[in-house]
């Protein structure tokens, strides 16, 4: 499925990051900030038609992505996030407390 790049909105406490086709949403990661420099992925969602493309973790990456454009700290609560977390290990150690 070729999609539009991932979309990202926050109002400063809470945001998504998420796939949209004409308005319609496929997949979402949503976050909310604790405190200063700290993030929790709180849900990770995504469309039947996008199961087993990678479109989930790639929804998780960005918010990594932001993380550390943004210098933020990581919580990964959702359950795939964490397992995403785990099998990157090291390579997202700077992020995630």
């Amino acid at each position: 499925m070729d999609l539009m790049e991932i979309k990202h909105e926050f109002d400063g406490k809470k945001g998504a990051f998420y796939w949209d086709d004409s308005g319609k949403r496929l997949g979402e990661t949503t976050c909310t900030m604790v405190g200063t420099g700290k993030l929790i992925i709180d849900h990770t969602e995504a469309d039947d038609s996008l199961r087993g493309t990678g479109k989930a973790a790639e929804l998780v990456e960005a918010v990594v992505a932001h993380a550390r454009a943004n210098e933020l700290k990581i919580m990964p609560l959702c359950p795939f996030a964490r397992l995403i977390f785990e099998k990157k290990g090291a390579e997202w150690a700077d992020v995630h407390f």
